[in-house]
């Protein structure tokens, strides 16, 4: 063989490997489907997480996809409508057969979706800050729990503005259950709660609750409010001269990049605790951020809080579980996750507990400056002791419920 034959042939040989890939993954997707509010009340939360979801889906597809075949995402709006989660949750089970679901963001959507794909044994991931107590082997859970981040955030507020706290609360599952954990642990530390007020996630209008703060003269607001129309109350605290008076803190604050749209006046100081911040400084999380902003230019969404940076994490953990399992088979996928499936990426490292099916991983505390976050303090490897206290499932593999974490108070 000549030197040009040679060289046709070897040139034939490394890229007939390149072709059947790109035939594979031009063949016989994987397809998974995303559930988040695009629209409505809660669309603060859900566009950031529609949008790293569906990068998480291109880096994986760009590395060759999963076990030679691509991810198609469908992503679903159910517009703040639980009726309409439930509606897609079937859908996706039925219809799309999908690998895998990632979605919901309240307790709520939640447990619209989590029975549906458990009766339809559709894997489900459920990526969202929630109050925790989940305890089901088809749901993985990749958000942080009041034991991750409020346990963090109240101790140093404590030390730094004092020990009565007064808590605003969206009235259902997550406001009412993470408020008994604020008021465990400023109680842990030799303070309290002096009140706690419930607000439906429509509600609007803050001056009552504003008047009924400035009677009370507590050291400190504990916001533990949720969605677009709760954002009303930082504007209202701050026209009401209150800000410069009481220091404020939040466990939900930045998830839903509220700090955008707010004034740098309103906003500047409250300080919040969660497993990620776009201003995090590490080399991963630099990195992801420069191809996050090559992707989507002058749409690049503000990354203020946890919520859609665990969408992208969540994703990731799952395709792991994948390659491991080497199948997309619902259960063989359950048992690579109950495996120690990790990983590292910009938050951190994020290591599935087997034990419950949620995660260790790392949380920040940070206050609100100039529209963004400077991050203050940093807990690594900070385990979800509250599920880890009620929810078993190597001894209970068949659980299907949500326990209510007694929180002594």
């Amino acid at each position: 063989m000549d030197r040009r034959s040679f060289l046709t042939a070897a040139a034939g040989g490394l890229a007939a490997p390149l072709v059947m890939q790109h035939a594979a993954l031009g063949a016989d997707p994987i397809t998974v489907v995303g559930i988040h509010d695009a629209s409505g009340g809660l669309d603060i939360y859900g566009k950031p997480m529609v949008a790293t979801l569906d990068f998480a889906v291109d880096e994986i597809n760009a590395a060759g996809g999963l076990l030679g075949r691509p991810i198609k995402l469908i992503n679903y709006d159910p517009q703040s409508n639980i009726q309409l989660y439930t509606q897609f949750a079937t859908q996706a089970a039925t219809k799309d057969k999908a690998a895998v679901v990632h979605g919901g963001i309240t307790s709520a959507s939640r447990e619209a979706i989590r029975p549906v794909l458990k009766r339809y044994n559709t894997l489900y991931f459920y990526n969202t800050q929630y109050e925790g107590g989940v305890c089901d082997r088809n749901c993985f859970c990749a958000g942080s729990t009041p034991a991750q981040n409020v346990q963090r955030l109240v101790p140093y507020i404590m030390n730094k503005w004092g020990k009565k706290a007064y808590i605003l609360a969206a009235d259902y599952n997550y406001g009412q259950i993470t408020s008994k954990w604020v008021t465990k642990f400023f109680r842990e530390g030799g303070g309290d709660s002096v009140a706690v007020d419930f607000f439906p996630l429509d509600v609007t209008n803050f001056g009552p609750a504003i008047q009924k703060i400035q009677s009370a003269k507590p050291d400190i607001v504990v916001s533990v409010l949720v969605g677009g129309a709760h954002v009303s109350f930082y504007r209202q605290w701050a026209a009401a001269g209150m800000k410069s008076r009481i220091p404020m803190a939040s466990t939900t604050f930045g998830g839903g990049n509220e700090s955008l749209l707010l004034s740098q006046e309103e906003g500047d100081g409250i300080t919040c605790a969660f497993s990620y911040f776009q201003e995090v400084e590490t080399p991963a999380n630099a990195s992801f951020l420069q191809k996050f902003k090559a992707k989507f230019g002058a749409n690049t969404p503000y990354l203020g809080g946890e919520l859609a940076m665990r969408s992208y994490v969540g994703m990731h953990l799952w395709a792991e579980g994948v390659r491991r399992a080497k199948s997309v088979d619902r259960m063989k996928v359950i048992e690579a996750l109950e495996s120690g499936v990790s990983f590292d990426g910009p938050p951190g490292k994020t290591v599935l507990d087997p034990k419950t099916n949620h995660v260790t991983l790392d949380v920040y505390v940070a206050e609100v400056q100039n529209k963004g976050f400077k991050v203050l303090q940093h807990f690594p490897n900070s385990p979800p002791a509250d599920t880890q206290s009620v929810c078993d499932l190597q001894k209970e593999p068949n659980a299907n419920k949500q326990v209510v974490v007694d929180v002594k108070i």
